[in-house]
């Protein structure tokens, strides 16, 4: 690591722990803690996290999410066109629920757009272009995850 560029970044990437926000609050909690981040996101989650690679750290967690809907669903399409199918209101192969009243037939179908939703709007702007997030926005990021992943956990897909 000569590169005299290479070696500044990672001194702003440790200095903003400092200045913006410590990545152990007093207390010893890690943000993590705090939102209830899911455990089981992969480690490089949270290592890209305490780094200061946000943006990096929220596109980990939804490719993590995708594989996992792949791998359930067993469709070897990815992102949108996977969570369209995958939980679609009318014979999904993820089930959320018995889809034997309206309310449950709308739960299906408004999760579906959520996770098709989610992979639009904040995985794919990380994966095509070099966006800067917040530690706050990525833990906001984290926890819509989070809430995803603890969903399709509660309808026996672990």
């Amino acid at each position: 690591m000569s590169n005299p560029l290479e070696r500044f970044e990672i001194i702003v990437r440790r200095a903003n722990r400092y200045t913006e926000r410590r990545s152990e609050p007093a207390g010893g909690y890690h943000p993590f803690d705090e939102r209830n981040i899911h455990p089981s996101l992969p480690q490089v989650v949270k290592d890209l996290f305490d780094d200061g690679h946000f943006s990096q750290s929220t596109f980990e967690a939804y490719k993590y999410l995708d594989k996992k809907i792949r791998k359930h669903s067993k469709i070897r399409e990815s992102g949108f066109k996977l969570m369209m199918r995958a939980l679609a209101s009318e014979s999904p192969i993820i089930q959320l629920n018995n889809l034997s009243s309206t309310s449950e037939v709308d739960e299906q179908k408004g999760y579906q757009f959520i996770f098709a939703g989610s992979m639009l709007a904040i995985r794919n702007p990380r994966g095509h272009e070099n966006l800067i997030d917040t530690p706050d926005k990525c833990l906001d990021h984290l926890s819509l995850a989070s809430l995803l992943l603890r969903r399709l956990e509660e309808s026996g897909y672990k």
